[in-house]
């Protein structure tokens, strides 16, 4: 008869109810074999009452306290006057006891998985006088574990990973399910795998939970995935057990199971003849289905004419095969290369390799096309040299270009300036024939770099460059002299035949041999008898005294002439004169004082007081020149002070002219009879004393040029009066001219004393002319009112 679920936990219930009834049957027939209680005052007596462990049902799920088992004496003789006490782990809140009966119960739900045993103790008192009857023991209630807890997989869900194409049988990853019910106590923790989902492909060992693979030959670029769900089950995979599952994720790994494949047989790219070098032609890729290293490729030219032509190297990042240039194009020289490129994984697994050989191959075909090129020339440097005395106009030497392409169009040649600032040198434009345009110096410039350009006559945009080194060889042109600036002195102590210089000579010119001098005295000096010469046939020579007894009061400096020649073809000489100074010295022949005046000094006046009398000789000067200077810029100020400045008045008159053109609205003849000769001539720049003069009197000029002869005798008399500013200065003039029918409109001699004009009728004319009034009326107050 097959039982459910419900009905094998009752079936268990009364199982462990018999259990604990055999148990306490078993504890009351041991009283005999107890061991013996001593209680003060009493004879000895057995022990009364002794027990073994309860058990108990988890999970009890009954409305009534679940009993759990029975506490007797024999001192009790159920007459009410033995009670029992509990205490321990949960007395009274999940245990309780009968007091009369000592029958316990379980109050509450008990779940094995929180605790599995409580410890108690039991004593049995004397109701009356609460004093034990029975020693305290101790005793143990265990829960009695049913199947009430699924495996769980506490480390899911799970990802793996396995090579493809594995054989059957390997081993991807083990899995771990746990039950919290007792493993010591029936079925219900043991445990048994199965697969719910990932077959054919993966398998589970039902006990240890190991995944392996089930099926040969799975293919990651087919699929690289898999998800297992995996169950265990507890009461060892029977009817009524619980399970739990989990997942599996499971990714294949890649191998290098495929060869790479060039996705088409032949290849054909178009390139120009002018690209440069180690540019690149054309990109190619094999194709891998692995991935990582295992697509990691090799690229090389395998057969081909263009061998030494083109390069192919793998791009790390793409894999591609990238074909480059290693030497120039030449669309003329051929026009096209054929190559065969072949591409390999770099590491081949040898388990594969029985599938067929990992490498392919391709036909890469490369057209050169033609282009335009500028003018090539021969050589990609022109040596070339020169004598420095070559004559202007002489050939140095000739460069060659060529059009490179089919067409083969004329060159004409010309110079970069660039490289010939002070143009010293001419190319022939249709022969490449270069020349001297001016006289070379080595010593100025020894070798001339100038680059040469070349053009086609049809198409002037293409130029090519040719580099041309010019080196100038050396003549001797240089004559030989000091090598440097000489200070030589004489002691006046210095003894005949002392050496007091050596000297030495440098040359511009550099001989192929080096430079040999020859050093000697000239004629003149030949038959001194201060100093000699001597030649040290090592390009110096030393000067030697001839006597003692110098004295820089006799003679302070010596001039000796030498003369100097050169060992080139012809030899070059020049005169040198070195300048030998007397001068007093110490014991060790240093010179302290070469100064000659010191000796013709008058007694008793000394360095200091020279210094002295020249700071106040200075002195003086400055005084003097500060005192004119004062003298000469104390004079009256060139500009009137505002009272006394008269200027004129500006009057204007509102009638209005007919423009540029209009010759007739207005005589112009009234204008130009201006030629006067004023009688009075005084400066308007220098500030004269305030008179009031009488109107001066004109004489008519028949001529225009009154103004010009105006103006040049006002700069005579400024160029002839010593008291003129010693500057520029601005002279303004108050000529007016003559010949105005209303004669002058100034006003400057209006207030003059001696005027004959009476203004007294301004004063009639309102209030607005009353200034002019007060101004130019008879009264004379009214003049500075």
């Amino acid at each position: 008869m097959k039982l459910g679920k419900v009905e094998f936990c009752h079936f268990l219930q009364l199982i462990a109810l018999f259990l604990c009834l055999s148990g306490m049957s078993q504890a009351e027939l041991s009283r005999s074999r107890s061991k013996p209680y001593f209680q003060s005052g009493r004879s000895r007596t057995k022990r009364s009452w002794v027990w073994n462990q309860f058990f108990v049902l988890e999970e009890y799920m009954g409305s009534d306290p679940l009993y759990v088992g029975k506490l007797h004496s024999d001192v009790d003789k159920g007459d009410g006057s033995i009670k029992y006490i509990l205490s321990g782990e949960g007395a009274s809140s999940i245990f309780i006891i009968d007091e009369n009966t000592g029958d316990i119960h379980a109050t509450k739900r008990l779940d094995r998985e929180e605790q599995a045993y409580y410890t108690l103790r039991a004593q049995a008192l004397d109701r009356l006088t609460n004093k034990p009857v029975e020693p305290e023991s101790e005793f143990v209630i265990k829960i009695q574990d049913i199947n009430d807890n699924e495996p769980k997989f506490l480390d899911g869900p799970y990802t793996a990973g396995v090579p493809e194409m594995s054989p059957v049988g390997t081993s991807v990853v083990q899995v771990t399910a746990t039950d919290a019910d007792d493993p010591t106590y029936g079925n219900s923790a043991r445990v048994v795998y199965s697969i719910l989902q990932g077959q054919p492909y993966f398998s589970v060992e039902p006990k240890t939970g190991v995944i392996k693979t089930a099926l040969p030959n799975m293919d990651r670029e087919a699929k690289d995935q898999y998800l297992l769900v995996i169950q265990a089950k507890d009461m060892v995979g029977q009817n009524g057990g619980l399970s739990g599952t989990t997942s599996v994720t499971v990714t294949l790994t890649d191998v290098n199971d495929n060869p790479p494949r060039f996705p088409r047989r032949s290849y054909q790219y178009n390139v120009p003849e002018s690209l440069p070098v180690a540019s690149v032609v054309a990109r190619i890729k094999a194709a891998d289905a692995d991935i990582g290293a295992n697509a990691e490729m090799e690229y090389k030219i395998v057969d081909g004419d263009g061998l030494g032509i083109f390069k192919i190297s793998v791009d790390k990042d793409t894999q591609e095969g990238i074909i480059t240039i290693q030497k120039d194009l030449d669309f003329e020289a051929k026009t096209s290369y054929t190559l065969r490129i072949e591409a390999a994984n770099k590491d081949a697994d040898p388990r594969f390799l029985s599938l067929g050989p990992f490498s392919d191959t391709t036909t890469v075909k490369i057209i050169v096309e033609d282009v335009d090129e500028p003018p090539v020339f021969s050589s990609p440097l022109y040596p070339m040299e020169v004598s420095e005395a070559t004559q202007v106009g002489n050939i140095i030497g000739t460069v060659a270009a060529h059009d490179p392409d089919s067409s083969n169009s004329p060159v004409r040649y010309s110079i970069d300036r660039n490289t010939d600032l002070e143009r010293y040198f001419n190319i022939d434009a249709n022969s490449g024939v270069i020349t001297t345009a001016k006289s070379l110096d080595r010593e100025t410039n020894a070798v001339h770099n100038i680059t040469v350009l070349a053009m086609e006559s049809q198409n002037p945009s293409q130029v090519g460059r040719g580099y041309v080194a010019i080196t100038i060889l050396d003549i001797n042109d240089n004559a030989p002299e000091f090598a440097m600036d000489y200070e030589t002195t004489v002691c006046e102590n210095a003894q005949p035949g002392q050496v007091i210089q050596k000297i030495s000579a440098v040359d511009k010119d550099e001989p192929s041999n080096g430079h040999q001098f020859y050093f000697s005295l000239t004629t003149d000096a030949t038959n001194n008898h201060n100093f000699s010469l001597k030649d040290n046939k090592d390009n110096t020579a030393s000067i030697l005294t001839r006597r003692n007894g110098f004295r820089r009061q006799e003679q302070s400096v010596y001039y000796l002439p030498i003369f100097i020649v050169d060992s080139g073809s012809p030899s070059l000489s020049s005169t040198n004169t070195l300048t030998i100074r007397v001068c007093d010295c110490d014991a060790d022949g240093i010179a302290q004082t070469c100064n000659a005046e010191a000796y013709v000094l008058p007694a008793g006046l000394s360095t200091g007081a020279l210094m002295a009398i020249l700071a106040c000789v200075l002195t003086l000067l400055v005084l003097i020149l500060l005192i004119i200077t004062m003298r000469r810029r104390k004079k009256e100020p060139l500009i009137f002070d505002e009272e006394r400045d008269i200027r004129e008045n500006i009057v204007r008159y509102d009638d209005e002219g007919g423009g540029e053109e209009d010759t007739e609205a207005f005589d112009m003849a009234a204008l130009r009879n201006l030629n006067v000769i004023r009688d009075t001539k005084t400066r308007r720049d220098v500030t004269p004393e305030i008179q009031f003069l009488s109107r001066p009197t004109f004489k008519s000029i028949p001529d225009n040029v009154i103004f010009r002869e105006f103006i040049w005798e006002r700069l005579k008399e400024a160029d002839v009066d010593p008291c003129a500013p010693p500057y520029d200065s601005l002279q303004t003039y108050a000529f007016e001219g003559n010949g105005s029918v209303a004669e002058s409109l100034s006003s400057l001699d209006s207030i003059s004393s001696n005027s004959d004009q009476n203004y007294d009728y301004l004063s009639d004319w309102g209030p607005r002319f009353k200034r002019l009034a007060d101004m130019y009326g008879t009264g004379q107050e009214s003049l500075y009112s």
